[in-house]
């Protein structure tokens, strides 16, 4: 990380959350193939080389792009313990089709490694990156969805303050298959530089 500094960084109590460069590509791509069976099951299909350093080493240097043009940020999850320079991936939180005028809004990703589950990490990461997308990037609203079955994911979005708003039938192709999603949403603090709900 040392040959780019990172556009955003995100510190919480255990967590940094920041954008990478593409010499972080192997930390990345470790995250993922460690992951694989945890989170293939709920994402959409990915491309054949998405387990190659390649492609994300392709992937970093666009997410820097896609900052920049205001479309979408990208944050990976590194424990604050450690030196941003060598700190093994452990989640990723993004936003991704941002949209400006009069809509302010995107929609959340998330996701995290199996081996950190049921320590509130995610809620922690979360919380930072909607605080920032709200306070810093002045989005209005962010939209997040997830399958039904999904219960831990219901409960983080939950205890943030997403709201349930809908549910989509044959919402999104995952595995080969079109799959029911809840829609939720978080808006806005009425008052500006409000912290996400606790």
């Amino acid at each position: 990380m040392s040959s780019e500094p990172t556009p955003v960084l995100l510190t919480t109590d255990r967590l940094h959350l920041a954008m990478l460069p593409s010499d972080a590509a192997g930390r990345v791509l470790a995250y993922h193939q460690v992951n694989e069976e945890h989170l293939g099951p709920v994402s959409p299909a990915r491309p054949p080389t998405f387990f190659t350093l390649m492609y994300w080493r392709t992937r970093l240097a666009q997410d820097r792009e896609d900052f920049r043009h205001d479309v979408g940020l990208r944050l990976f999850l590194l424990p604050r313990d450690q030196p941003l320079t060598a700190a093994p991936v452990i989640g990723t939180v993004s936003f991704t089709h941002i949209r400006r005028g009069p809509v302010q809004a995107c929609e959340l990703g998330y996701g995290l490694d199996f081996r950190y589950q049921g320590k509130g990490l995610m809620t922690e990461a979360l919380r930072a990156a909607c605080t920032y997308g709200f306070n810093a990037m002045g989005l209005h609203r962010i939209q997040a969805n997830h399958l039904p079955e999904n219960l831990s994911s219901a409960s983080v979005l939950r205890r943030l303050g997403f709201v349930v708003e809908g549910y989509a039938r044959d919402y999104l192709l995952i595995n080969g298959h079109w799959r029911d999603h809840i829609l939720t949403s978080l808006v806005a603090p009425s008052e500006p530089g409000d912290p996400v709900s606790s």
